[in-house]
């Protein structure tokens, strides 16, 4: 699994870092309990990123983001919303964390072909014969037959 993380200098995903001047904020009131407090403060933070025109991912790597967040772009941004937490500050580092986790899953290489392989005879053989010993089990739990 790539590393993933954050710096002062914006969003380190694998071997690249996204600068922080290519992140977008926004704050806005948080729903749900928490009083008089929720009224008066910001705590929802959305963190949107242009991933179409992120220069620091590289070609390849936005290419493959494009393809695989396709569902969750508008118009070739992504965003990621957090107001789990009561703070500010939680919210960020919240939103911060899971937009490394969407670009490294995004823009991580793929795995390897399959190679299609044949089974052994050695292999084929143990198949066979756990098929006889398991049918020879049923076989013996049966009622003996009526003379």
């Amino acid at each position: 699994m790539a590393e993933h993380g954050t710096t002062t200098e914006g969003l380190t995903v694998g071997s690249v870092t996204v600068p922080a001047d290519a992140l977008t904020w926004r704050f806005s009131r948080s729903s749900g309990p928490g009083g008089q407090h929720v009224n008066t403060s910001d705590t929802r933070v959305s963190l949107s990123l242009d991933v179409a025109s992120c220069a620091s991912l590289g070609r390849t790597r936005r290419e493959r983001a494009l393809e695989r967040l396709q569902g969750r772009l508008v118009d070739g941004v992504l965003t990621v919303t957090v107001q789990t937490h009561r703070s500010q500050a939680r919210n960020r580092a919240e939103a911060l964390e899971r937009m490394a986790a969407l670009l490294a899953e995004a823009t991580a290489p793929p795995p390897r072909e399959r190679r299609a392989t044949r089974p052994t005879r050695a292999s084929r053989q143990r198949r066979l014969d756990a098929k006889k010993r398991r049918g020879a089990v049923k076989r013996s739990r049966s009622r003996p037959p009526m003379d």
